[in-house]
């Protein structure tokens, strides 16, 4: 189906009223009081759809626009009050895609339509590639004190499309746009790290990408306008209208 143009299969209509609580949580994570209480009414209108869902009395494909659209509107009006900041200027450091898994491979550029990066895919189709997951994107500071501390990441091998340099990653939070290449992003949501990270990190422990501990995630976004990107490419955080 079909919502403001991003297009659901039946599998992701379900996972993504499944993920709405969550979506509002990182939503208000690292927002102040004053910016929670903006968001609030469309949380609860958003929870009462979902509640019906649960209870079988809106169908998915009824209650999937309805939170889609207040959730987008939670956004809205967070930007609208500032929320997210100041314009901030970075670089693209790296794009990367895959046929699926990771790591990704380096590329010069890419092309990323509503659905996501031209070419890349996703092995597993029930946690990644919703319209809300078009895009992954992580930055290199991340990387570099992953590294410090003596785990052998790099750009592209946790499964990011494009890895930023420049841009304060306690910046990088849902509901934040991103301007890189002729796209926008809109930050929809933390990429929750899988076992298939593990090997990046000393004993294993991929966990510690988890958004749990602190600004370190990496981050998911809905494409708003597509675009090219290319290596070099300026990346505006909060880019002005």
């Amino acid at each position: 189906m079909l919502v403001e143009g991003y297009e659901f299969t039946d599998g992701d209509v379900s996972s993504t009223l499944a993920a709405g609580w969550a979506l509002f949580d990182q939503l208000e994570l690292h927002q102040p009081h004053d910016m929670v209480r903006l968001v609030e009414p469309h949380r609860r209108a958003a929870e009462a759809i979902l509640e019906e869902v649960l209870a079988g009395s809106v169908a998915d494909a009824d209650g999937l626009p309805l939170v889609w659209a207040e959730w987008r509107a939670a956004m809205a009006a967070l930007r609208t009050a500032g929320a997210f900041g100041p314009t901030v200027n970075g670089t693209v450091a790296g794009l990367f895609r895959s046929h699926g898994g990771v790591p990704k491979h380096p590329q010069p550029s890419l092309q990323i339509g509503l659905a996501g990066v031209d070419g890349d895919a996703q092995n597993d189709r029930g946690n990644h590639g919703r319209p809300w997951q078009a895009v992954c994107l992580w930055g290199t500071e991340v990387i570099d004190a992953f590294r410090a501390d003596g785990h052998r990441l790099a750009p592209g091998l946790a499964g990011e499309n494009i890895t930023t340099t420049g841009i304060p990653w306690d910046r990088v939070v849902p509901g934040a746009r991103l301007r890189t290449g002729d796209a926008l992003l809109e930050l929809s949501a933390y990429a929750v790290p899988c076992r298939k990270n593990a090997a990046w990190f000393t004993d294993g422990h991929f966990g510690l990408m988890h958004h749990r501990h602190g600004f370190v995630s990496r981050v998911y976004a809905t494409v708003v306008r597509p675009g090219t990107v290319s290596l070099g490419d300026p990346v505006i955080l909060e880019p002005p209208a």
